[in-house]
């Protein structure tokens, strides 16, 4: 069993990480920064950044990095401030530097996704590949639980709500929120630092994003939003990047409007925002049904 295993989690090495990590420098050391007593962002190690809640009686962790040294650095950091077991880990989506480093979570440990999430595992990459978690071996590596609309895991009296707001970065993206602290973890549906990621191959909509973003407003009260890519915004900064996603494409729809084919449209753009702008197009000119 423990060959089978390492022959596992090697084939995940050289499919999933394999060479190219070997060619960029070590990132500095996963470690926890405080937002409360009980609940941390994850930051640094090779990966998204993340979260993690240590509660009374479990440890949840929100997304698991991509490799091996950044979910031992994880989890040895939790254990310096927590004895209890790291029951529940969340995939907030499925993308690698998400979900990568599930293989390297300890057994026993329960994964949890929206629905959309789970399926999303198995879709082409966006080259057309074949997607690695279709082999039977990382099976037991994929969310176990998923929900729909709302799931609630209670802590005693203190509650972790995982929310699915609609279609945005991807189909399946999930808001961790914790009332206690007002904080909402939204991982890649809040790009500040760089234009808007959405992954149109996987289902990804920018307008069914910025209703989505709507949606989450209205319905929490949170003050502060944590993402994977960028530092911690407020309502605020959250409003503001939703009004720049809709100042976007109403230029994209009136340069549409007046005859420009999608080269001479990102020419009006920043380079940076070319994937934006031709996803956009792509959503004017062939709307969803």
């Amino acid at each position: 069993m423990k060959t089978q295993k390492s022959f596992v989690v090697t084939l995940w090495l050289l499919l999933f990480v394999g060479f190219s990590l070997a060619q960029t420098p070590s990132p500095a050391p996963v470690r926890l920064d405080k937002i409360s007593d009980r609940l941390y962002e994850l930051l640094d190690g090779r990966g998204s950044r993340g979260g993690a809640y240590l509660g009374d009686q479990f440890v949840l962790v929100i997304d698991a990095k991509m490799d091996k040294p950044s979910v031992e650095q994880t989890l040895a950091a939790l254990k310096q401030l927590s004895h209890k077991p790291v029951r529940y880990l969340i995939n907030t989506h499925s993308d690698r530097d998400h979900v990568g480093g599930n293989v390297f979570f300890p057994e026993g440990i329960t994964i949890i996704s929206q629905e959309n999430c789970r399926a999303e595992f198995f879709h082409p990459g966006r080259d057309g590949k074949p997607s690695e978690w279709n082999s039977p071996e990382l099976s037991r590596f994929l969310p176990s639980i998923t929900f729909r609309d709302k799931l609630v895991i209670y802590d005693g009296p203190r509650r972790v709500e995982l929310w699915y707001f609609g279609v945005g970065h991807t189909t399946g993206d999930t808001v961790v929120y914790f009332p206690e602290e007002k904080a909402a973890f939204l991982a890649d549906q809040l790009f500040l630092s760089r234009p808007q990621l959405i992954h149109a191959y996987k289902g990804g909509n920018s307008f069914e994003h910025v209703k989505t973003l709507e949606k989450m407003l209205e319905t929490l009260d949170a003050t502060r939003f944590y993402s994977g890519h960028s530092e911690p915004a407020t309502r605020e900064q959250v409003r503001g990047h939703i009004a720049e996603m809709k100042a976007m494409q109403q230029k994209v729809r009136a340069s549409i409007e007046q005859g420009k084919e999608l080269e001479s449209l990102k020419a009006d753009f920043k380079k940076e925002e070319a994937p934006l702008v031709e996803t956009i197009y792509n959503e004017v000119k062939k709307p969803s049904k």
